[in-house]
């Protein structure tokens, strides 16, 4: 299997055999990568789920060619309908869900809090925590009856230290979100489910762009590697959160963050 096809890093070493995969987001990105990485190491079946239908379709596709079984489904995290559709989905055609990766976010406009609106707030919220709730909700019974699984929640340094002013909402909700995991861990860990978090830096992505990250040379020269993180560096960790191989890993903040919280 070519560097190229799996995103230039390590070849495929089958974690993911034989598991039923989910990824919300996934049309670009960390959630992107993390389907591809999926797929690269033997996953059985991905749903790879987003907004965008051309995108997670684009997606889909790249993982097929890598020879997972995998459906796209234009989904909405924030509707509980859709995000209770979903996990359906994944159980009628595959009967059982192994991985979830609840990746789907959103980060507004560097602005002071006095420039956010409430519309803006909503939708930072509604986006990085209550999808995550509802994904946990449906995604945890399905876990419980069949006695395992593993689910990472894309968190944030953010969400630990406040990195910059300007993002003070996405920083507060991906704080929410790594509360909700924690708690979520301590509920599922006695029924055979693991659920953890990854926390990435500085990593550049199309959401990361849109927020207007000014000097991208400044920030990666503050960064203890000296540079920016790529999608494909966290989606190895990721795997490796949703693998047999972090059995014994529950309610952990993984920080892929080229050293940014040790500085």
């Amino acid at each position: 299997m070519s560097e190229e096809r799996t995103g230039g890093l390590s070849t495929a070493a089958n974690r993911m055999k034989g598991k039923v995969c989910l990824v919300t987001g996934g049309g670009s990105g960390i959630g992107r990568a993390a389907a591809l990485r999926m797929a690269a190491e033997g996953a059985a079946a991905i749903l790879i789920a987003g907004r965008r239908e051309a995108e997670i379709e684009s997606v889909a596709a790249e993982c097929q060619a890598l020879g997972a079984q995998v459906l796209a489904v234009r989904t909405d995290v924030t509707r509980e309908d859709d995000v209770e559709g979903l996990v359906r989905i994944a159980v009628e055609r595959h009967g059982r869900l192994d991985a979830a990766f609840n990746n789907a976010g959103f980060q507004e406009r560097r602005a002071g809090i006095e420039e956010q609106g409430s519309a803006v707030y909503d939708e930072v919220f509604d986006t990085n925590v209550r999808s995550v709730f509802l994904c946990l909700r449906h995604q945890l019974p399905v876990m419980f009856a069949q006695g395992s699984g593993r689910i990472v929640i894309n968190a944030s340094v953010s969400g630990l230290r406040n990195p910059n002013a300007g993002l003070s909402l996405y920083s507060a909700s991906k704080a929410a979100a790594i509360s909700l995991m924690r708690s979520a861990a301590m509920e599922a860990a006695p029924r055979g489910v693991t659920v953890n978090a990854i926390a990435p830096g500085r990593v550049v992505t199309d959401m990361m762009l849109r927020s207007g990250v000014g000097d991208m040379s400044a920030v990666a020269a503050g960064l203890p590697l000296r540079r920016m993180g790529k999608p494909e560096e966290v989606a190895e960790a990721v795997v490796w959160l949703l693998s047999d191989a972090a059995s014994y890993v529950v309610g952990h903040v993984l920080a892929a963050d080229g050293g940014f919280l040790a500085s």
